[in-house]
């Protein structure tokens, strides 16, 4: 069988930390090269295991003025299905000249937060407009997890289908040679915005003072966060900045809990690759994420008390975080990307042109 030809909206640079990106490289790197030719762009030095797989093609772009490029490549490029639509400018352009042009590949787009960008101030009025004028006009729509795909249903009467989050559990390991921290050692990883809740990990480590907090991330507040250390004499708050994935992975190694207090949230990544370092995990119910089990890899909670009462409680019991670890690490076997990347792989020959019986969610 000719294989199916995709282009693929990302970026196949090496160590890009943008998480969408990350995922999409992940995907790329374990497609079957006898069914899937692939097409993606780069601007500086391609992840190697997309370099070196067979039957695929690396765009180079310039560092500026790429719209125009990317849009010549979704209009002109020979291609059958065009996944992971970002939001951007070219994609705008593209999708306004579909019609015109009588375009019938397949345009596939991703969500993978909540749908009410409106209600989360963080996210200007013009993001949400070019979003809704691309992402939101794919021919199919793909969540990352069913809260994700009520999330769309709700907000614009859309349908969408569901392909988790993947996870890399050949590369998130438990450290061989886990030993309890002295002081016990709890770990944020994520963007410094107000929805993640870095300032509840601050809170924290107020109530705990012979605890060690550390938050692996850099954003918008991160000025302010370090300002509120200092300010409050938080002895026990160390900032790891941005780390590369070989020094995140160190992290979740070295930590005894993951603390994730973020409330707006499709599947976040880090939950996955904590859990499956072996870490308990405490997150929010809000986005209802399925990669935690309640009670049994973790806590999902409702309040910033609970989140606090939680903390104390695995903090105070070994055995009950070696038990939530352990159930963690097999849960989050169930997202390998190994995995993740077949279901997709069954996506696309589903809703290739002519290959498959398309229909919708």
């Amino acid at each position: 069988m000719t294989p199916i030809r995709l282009l693929v909206d990302s970026f196949a640079d090496e160590g890009l930390p943008n998480a969408q990106m990350t995922n999409a490289r992940e995907i790329i790197c374990r497609l079957d090269s006898s069914q899937f030719h692939v097409s993606v762009f780069s601007v500086g030095s391609p992840d190697r295991r997309i370099a070196e797989r067979p039957n695929t093609r690396i765009i180079p772009l310039p560092r500026r003025r790429q719209t125009v490029r990317i849009a010549r490549e979704f209009l002109l490029g020979r291609h059958e299905i065009l996944f992971y639509l970002k939001s951007s400018p070219a994609s705008r352009y593209y999708l306004a000249l579909r019609e015109r042009w009588r375009d019938k590949r397949v345009v596939v787009g991703t969500v993978e937060s909540q749908s009410d960008l409106g209600n989360e101030p963080t996210i200007s009025s013009e993001a949400k407009r070019l979003w809704e004028q691309t992402i939101l006009r794919c021919d199919y729509l793909f969540g990352n997890s069913s809260s994700v795909q009520k999330s769309l249903e709700r907000e614009y009467r859309l349908p969408s289908r569901v392909i988790p989050t993947g996870v890399d559990t050949k590369f998130f390991i438990p450290s061989a040679q886990r030993k309890q921290n002295s002081p016990l050692r709890v770990l944020f990883a994520g963007s410094m915005r107000p929805f993640k809740g870095p300032q509840t990990v601050l809170e924290a480590a107020k109530r705990f003072p012979g605890v060690a907090f550390a938050l692996a991330g850099d954003g918008m507040m991160a000025s302010e966060l370090k300002s509120f250390t200092h300010r409050e004499k938080l002895q026990n708050v160390e900032f790891l900045g941005l780390l590369s994935a070989e020094q995140l992975r160190v992290e979740y190694q070295r930590a005894d809990v993951f603390l994730f207090p973020s409330r707006w949230e499709g599947s976040p990544k880090v939950i996955l690759e904590a859990a499956a370092c072996g870490l308990p995990v405490i997150a929010r119910k809000d986005y209802e994420p399925e990669t935690i089990i309640d009670g049994e890899t973790g806590y999902l909670v409702s309040s910033d008390s609970e989140i606090f009462s939680r903390l104390e409680q695995l903090l105070g019991n070994a055995p009950l975080r070696s038990a939530f670890g352990a159930a963690g690490r097999k849960h989050s076997e169930r997202f390998d990307w190994d995995v993740i990347s077949r279901q997709w792989e069954e996506a696309f020959i589903d809703l290739a042109p002519a290959r498959g019986h398309q229909h919708a969610a």
